[in-house]
């Protein structure tokens, strides 16, 4: 014969009219009579709370520990994170506290060696690195809900995910978000997607490979950070302005092992905080590059970058001499293979999937002999490979362009170096903090440097797209 085994929980009293256990104090549910008669019995041992286990978890870390309780009893969470660290009472406190003066308040007991509560110093947050590492293994665990704080506002969802997760690969964070296993808000997100603080962002379960603490070399870190100091051409607290060799990629993909973004941990204060870059070049263009030292900078450098606010002035020798000594080029741009970052860009129309308008100022500073010629390039939006794809739009392709130099049974003169030969000159944005322009000029490229003197073209000449419009 088989009994059903008695109840795990409850007081054995019974509610009226139920036949079923009700907790004291709680009134009974209307409903129909159960046929089943819970066993009078006694409880096993007494119920524990969250509360229970968080007390004596911080009885057992000692009483510094106990000043960090995550509540107290009564208080509600905004009183909680609105109150100073010092004036959240311990667990032991709480349920007894009373009105007392400071006479009669008697002296907390201390462990022997431990320091006053005068004199020790206020406990400091996780740095960053460490909550990027306890964020990691949050994201390997299951899902988990993100919200947007303020000085993440405007970033991409892309690029807010390789922040908050440095363990997860861009390839990755690209699948997830092209799944549609991404949602912001509750809605299926896009990796250009702007947040805004508040957001909710929802990550799927991901089963990431754990990673110790990689020892870095000293000597290593010491190197790059001589480079890239050796490559500074403005520098304060909150930004830094880099003259870009060509040949250096600015960030890393496949079989690329050296790189700005890499060579920037170098710089990584105690804090934890890494600069961060704010925009993109090629890896064969050189110049201007910004760099924000800190995560409010660099929302607010690319806040400038959307809003048209920074102004950017390109050098460029190119095939042939144009008819019109200035001009304005205003196509659309598609990649001619949606899934290929570093795609070559096509001409598109209006409407075309993946299309998007691309408009350049262009001006003629200086030609040789009506075969090359110098020009000024001021780009007004800021898409993939556009001003390389914009010159060979208008038949005057850059020397040494891999991807856009098409000109049959064209010639390289001797004495230039078949190398891209673009620079991005200068670059004028308002500062993040006080908003006051920074103006700053990268050199000739030692390349285009050696091409300027060989074709005598003049670096001081005077440029005429400065006079070009804004939009």
């Amino acid at each position: 014969m088989t009994t059903r085994p008695p109840s795990r929980g409850g007081s054995g009293r019974k509610g009226a009219g139920t036949g079923r256990g009700a907790p004291p104090g709680r009134p009974a549910r209307p409903g129909k009579p159960s046929t089943f008669k819970r066993p009078e019995r006694e409880r096993t041992g007494p119920r524990t709370s969250a509360l229970d286990a968080a007390q004596r978890a911080a009885q057992g870390r000692g009483d510094a520990a106990a000043k960090h309780a995550p509540w107290r009893p009564g208080q509600e969470a905004s009183d909680r994170e609105s109150a100073p660290r010092d004036a959240v009472e311990t667990f032991e406190e709480a349920p007894r506290r009373a009105p007392r003066t400071r006479a009669e308040r008697p002296a907390p007991a201390r462990r022997p060696g431990a320091a006053s509560r005068e004199t020790a110093p206020a406990p400091e947050g996780p740095t960053r690195r460490e909550q990027r590492a306890a964020a990691s293994a949050t994201l390997a665990s299951g899902v988990q809900t993100l919200t947007v704080e303020e000085d993440e506002s405007g970033m991409r969802i892309d690029r807010f995910l390789t922040t908050r997760f440095p363990q997860l690969p861009f390839t990755r964070v690209q699948s997830i978000v092209r799944k549609g296993e991404l949602r912001v808000d509750g809605k299926r997100a896009k990796p250009n997607d702007r947040l805004e603080p508040g957001m909710s962002v929802r990550v799927p379960p991901l089963k990431l490979e754990a990673q110790g603490e990689r020892p870095r070399s000293a000597a290593k870190d010491a190197t790059d950070a001589d480079f890239i100091r050796s490559l500074i051409l403005y520098e304060d607290a909150e930004m830094m302005i880099l003259n870009k060799p060509f040949g250096l990629a600015v960030q890393g993909g496949s079989g690329t092992v050296r790189h700005v973004d890499g060579l920037l941990e170098a710089l990584t204060g105690k804090d934890g905080q890494k600069p961060r870059l704010v925009h993109r070049l090629d890896k064969d263009t050189a110049g201007c590059l910004i760099v924000a030292k800190t995560r409010l900078a660099a929302a607010t450098l690319a806040k400038s970058f959307r809003s048209r606010s920074a102004r950017k002035v390109y050098w460029a020798l190119t095939a042939g001499v144009p008819r019109m000594a200035q001009g304005r080029i205003s196509t659309y741009l598609a990649k001619e293979e949606p899934t290929d970052a570093d795609a070559r860009m096509r001409v598109a129309k209006h409407g075309d999937e993946g299309a998007a308008h691309a408009l350049t100022y262009y001006a003629m500073v200086d030609n040789a002999a009506q075969k090359l010629s110098w020009l000024s390039l001021k780009p007004v939006t800021g898409r993939t490979h556009q001003l390389r794809a914009h010159a060979a739009h208008i038949g005057h392709p850059i020397v040494g362009d891999p991807k856009y130099f098409s000109i049959e049974n064209w010639e390289l003169p001797g004495g230039i170096q078949n190398r891209l030969h673009l620079l991005a000159r200068r670059i004028v944005i308002p500062h993040p903090r006080t908003g006051q322009p920074v103006d700053v000029t990268a050199p000739l490229p030692p390349h285009m440097a050696q091409s300027w003197n060989l074709l005598g073209f003049d670096a001081s000449r005077y440029d005429p797209i400065v006079e070009a419009p804004e939009a």
